[in-house]
């Protein structure tokens, strides 16, 4: 009997073999899934508040209820693949998922939309750290670097391209195809991962799971994103939204509390932030991502409320951005990687802020080539000039040992960064015509601010690093 171990290292440079690729593509459509209905309902939102009402609150919670469970549940999701297969926590995602959609296009009301919302997040957060696990598991070396960077091609074109095929169906059958759509996708990307992804190894009980910190960032998070929709409404602050807040924050402290005892079990290890380089690249993440929140609810919302936008041409509105992000990425990352990653995370967000700037000139009567797409190209030229760099500094600036936990803490800080931004957003939603106009210029204005803010903390860090280095 033979038991010499396979050449793995030649292996790993020759070219992909079709279970290879039917792996590959059985990764790009479950976190499509997730990528689209991350995006496409806000096209939808005009639409379903007609059909539905519910207010600026329901619409906030829309978005919110999405965000939530993906926030707070990302970590875990990754957990459980490592414990019980990250094939089946993959397909058990895809699955609820699936089912959410379903539910989501059969609701009779706004509250069973919302519930499924908020079931689409839970299968999300199941889904997207298990469909990256499966491709970092199943590749090595040459095609290793070659799939990921497919997969994240499919997710620059998905945000792209969502937004726009769900505001033709909108235009031409109803909102709720922007559901729909899911299921055929789900469909494939089961039957592919059951199949030709391999069985891989299950932990079993050697991996504990933090169901405890699980469930207080869920709960500690939705109070807070509660409280904050609340006193942003018309109705402003409330004993209620008070009460809201202070158990939010209380509930947040306490899961601060329980990680720390965890140690490094716990579902968000806070040993990493002992670095101030990841401390501060997590500060300027929330900012960040908080402001490109607003961008992509708001500047559709506007267009097709305030502006009378068909729902195709608000989904298309945003394109310059993915394909500004997808071009130019690999390029700029390779600079960063030359010259250091700091002097592009203090210019990139200001330069997105500059862009948001560019938006004041947006009023009633929009004139996209003139009012609007100057602005986001501005952005995106900030956004490339900050995205790759800000990856590559946030796995530079942990050990080795904790890169996977720093890149999905950062993916879930990301996402509650654009919670709490929607959350903030009731006030906006609340108005039509000039008003709404004049509200979507302050939004832009704070958001610009915002970008500022973010840009400072990689200046801060900046000066740390050569204070340390004297």
């Amino acid at each position: 009997m033979n038991s010499t171990p396979p050449d793995l290292t030649h292996e790993a440079h020759q070219p992909m073999d079709a279970r290879g690729i039917l792996t590959l593509v059985t990764c790009v459509l479950a976190s499509s899934l997730a990528f689209i209905d991350s995006s496409v309902v806000n096209v939808g939102l005009p639409a379903i508040g007609r059909d539905m009402g519910g207010g600026h609150s329901g619409l906030q919670w829309l978005i919110g209820g999405y965000l939530l469970p993906l926030s707070a549940l990302l970590l875990l999701g990754g957990s459980l693949g490592d414990r019980y297969g990250r094939r089946r926590v993959l397909m058990v995602g895809i699955l609820i998922f699936a089912v959410a959609s379903v539910v989501c296009g059969l609701a009779p009301n706004l509250s069973t939309l919302i519930g499924a919302r908020f079931t689409q997040g839970v299968g999300a957060a199941l889904l997207m750290p298990n469909s990256l696990a499966i491709l970092g598991a199943s590749f090595e070396g040459e095609k290793q670097g070659r799939a990921i960077g497919i997969w994240a091609a499919a997710a620059a074109g998905t945000g792209a391209g969502g937004p726009i095929l769900g505001g033709w169906l909108i235009d031409t059958v109803s909102w709720r195809m922007i559901f729909f759509i899911n299921i055929p996708l789900a469909s494939a990307a089961v039957y592919l991962a059951w199949k030709y992804v391999e069985k891989d190894h299950r932990g079993g009980g050697k991996i504990p799971l933090d169901w405890l910190g699980a469930l207080l960032a869920t709960v500690g998070l939705g109070a807070i994103t509660w409280a904050l929709i609340s006193v942003t409404g018309p109705e402003g602050w409330s004993l209620d939204g008070f009460v809201g807040l202070l158990a939010g924050s209380a509930l947040l402290a306490v899961f601060l509390y329980w990680e720390r005892t965890k140690g490094p079990t716990a579902m968000m290890p806070l040993a990493l932030f002992g670095s101030p380089g990841f401390t501060g690249l997590t500060l300027l993440t929330f900012l960040l991502y908080g402001a490109l929140g607003c961008l992509t609810i708001l500047l559709p919302y506007v267009l097709i409320v305030a502006s009378g936008y068909s729902s195709t041409q608000a989904g298309a509105a945003l394109l310059p951005i993915p394909l500004v992000l997808a071009v130019a990425s690999p390029w700029l990352g390779a600079l960063a990687g030359r010259y250091g990653t700091q002097p592009f995370l203090i210019v990139g967000p200001c330069i997105v802020g500059a862009g948001f700037l560019l938006l004041l000139r947006m009023g009633i009567d929009v004139v996209y080539w003139r009012d609007a797409l100057p602005a986001l190209g501005v952005i995106a030229i900030g956004l490339t000039c900050a995205v790759a760099p800000l990856t590559t500094a946030i796995f530079a600036s942990v050990d080795k040992s904790h890169t996977g936990s720093a890149s999905g803490l950062n993916n879930a800080i990301a996402r509650t960064g654009g919670l709490v931004a929607t959350a903030l957003l009731g006030q906006v939603l609340a108005y039509q015509g000039d008003a709404l106009t004049r509200a979507f210029h302050w939004a832009v204005i704070l958001s610009a601010v915002v970008c500022v803010a973010a840009g400072a903390c990689a200046l801060v860090l900046r000066r740390a690093s050569t204070a340390q280095g004297k």
